[in-house]
């Protein structure tokens, strides 16, 4: 059973914009964090930004800070990662995890989705 389902990735060219969007049961999202993580080929995971279950405090990695927002509406069981002005070295598979009654996303994830792939070229 799917507990996580990222989607909104693609093409895209330097400086453009996608939003991904994080699709979980209500139950996980009501009472997770969620995070987002990227790897790119022939590189290690990577931890991207990350939200509590109450909103509070989203934290990102260093090399998005500024370009990308991450935000959670519960109504609609999903978790947002809008990227802006995006490089090439921003291309890789997204995932979205959730920590079940996790304040922040460190630690360990309990819940993973397939991943989206991002590609940022002209």
């Amino acid at each position: 059973q799917l507990q996580l389902v990222e989607s909104g990735g693609g093409l895209v060219q330097p400086g453009g914009s996608l939003r991904l969007s994080c699709t979980a049961s209500r139950f996980i999202l009501a009472n997770s964090a969620i995070g987002w993580f990227r790897q790119a080929p022939g590189k290690e995971r990577e931890g991207v930004s990350c939200i509590s279950s109450s909103s509070g405090s989203p934290n990102y990695a260093d090399s998005v800070k500024g370009r990308f927002t991450i935000s959670r509406d519960n109504a609609k069981n999903t978790v947002y990662l809008q990227m802006n002005s995006l490089r090439p070295e921003d291309t890789a598979v997204y995932y979205c995890a959730a920590k079940l009654y996790g304040v922040g996303c460190r630690g360990g994830m309990d819940y993973w989705g397939k991943g989206t792939l991002v590609t940022v070229s002209s």
